[in-house]
């Protein structure tokens, strides 16, 4: 059995119940949930590529572990702006799994600081238990006053929404590096893109391998093959860009790496999800088979962190300084 089956009866089973201790399981017996923090804390100290090599399988997966927003982008934000006490206090658990974290970035809600108080509303978050909020000037670690989970399109990826009213805050350290942190996350997060799209691509060419019409194989008709060929050039060239941008994602070229990845792994994967229900056929659009939740997963996915018409933005104004 392969990581991926490993991950997707996973899926199975948290989509069924929901169990509380799949997070800490798999952390203990991956180590996925350290794989960024540094060994003195509990982790495994490894760098962005090993974080998008284990993105890659759990997008392939469609897992619903909190990876991304706890194990990449809470770690990211505390070993970037996070002091040495702040560190300490919450690194341990995030690597166990004891714990989960998620980050809101500038622009994710309607957010004011004052008197060590804050206050608004974010209108949805990745699911976690402690919240680390970049609040333009510094990073924070605030409770929300409400939380309120509500229903997705996509079932494997929990939102939330918070309400903030002159909630206490816990200052962490300064929050400059907030767009690195988003970058790193969005590496990430397009390594994810890529696998889901990889795998889609796996699934429509066995199935046209072994679904037959007219005596012979659909794929040996030329509007399948040719269907299949344009995704496969879609995941490959996705990969190399969510690969890039791993690397890249602590130099200077980040911000350049991350859009281009951004905007092509999305679009990479919605189509790829969509071309895969279209070789399936009515079984793709069935509640039993599997393609519809990567077509979900493409979706919502592609609204997260950044959407790709803002990711062209920012290329276009870095490249030719056009906003």
């Amino acid at each position: 059995m392969t990581l991926s089956d490993e991950l997707g009866a996973v899926v199975r089973a948290y989509l069924a119940d929901r169990p509380d201790a799949t997070w800490q399981a798999f952390a203990r017996d991956v180590g996925a949930a350290g794989l960024l923090v540094p060994d003195r804390y509990g982790g495994a100290g490894c760098g962005p590529a090993e974080a998008a090599a284990v993105a890659e399988e759990l997008g392939r997966a469609l897992s619903p572990h909190p990876f991304l927003q706890s194990a990449v982008l809470a770690v990211g934000a505390l070993m970037a702006d996070g002091d040495e006490e702040a560190r300490a206090r919450l690194l341990p658990e995030l690597a166990s799994g004891a714990a989960t974290a998620t980050v809101v970035l500038p622009g994710d809600g309607e957010l004011a600081l004052a008197d060590d108080r804050l206050s608004g509303t974010v209108p949805y978050a990745l699911d976690g238990e402690i919240v680390l909020v970049y609040t333009g000037e510094h990073l924070v670690e605030a409770a929300p006053t409400r939380r309120t989970a509500y229903p997705t399109m996509d079932e494997t990826r929990l939102l939330t929404s918070l309400a903030f009213d002159r909630a206490p805050i816990r200052r962490l350290g300064p929050g400059t590096s907030w767009a690195r942190v988003r970058d790193l996350g969005i590496a990430a997060l397009a390594a994810e893109q890529t696998g889901g799209a990889a795998r889609c691509l796996e699934m429509a060419t066995e199935y046209a391998r072994s679904r037959r019409q007219f005596g012979r194989p659909i794929g040996s008709f030329q509007a399948i093959k040719h269907k299949l060929a344009d995704v496969l050039l879609l995941v490959e060239s996705a990969r190399s860009a969510a690969r890039a941008a791993a690397e890249a994602a602590s130099g200077p070229e980040t911000e350049v790496f991350a859009a281009v990845a951004g905007s092509y792994c999305a679009e990479a994967y919605l189509t790829a999800a969509g071309e895969n229900i279209q070789v399936h056929g009515g079984i793709g659009v069935t509640w039993e088979h599997p393609a519809h939740r990567y077509l979900k997963r493409a979706t919502s996915d592609a609204q997260l962190l950044c959407p790709p018409r803002t990711h062209r933005a920012r290329l276009a104004a870095h490249v030719f300084g056009e906003a």
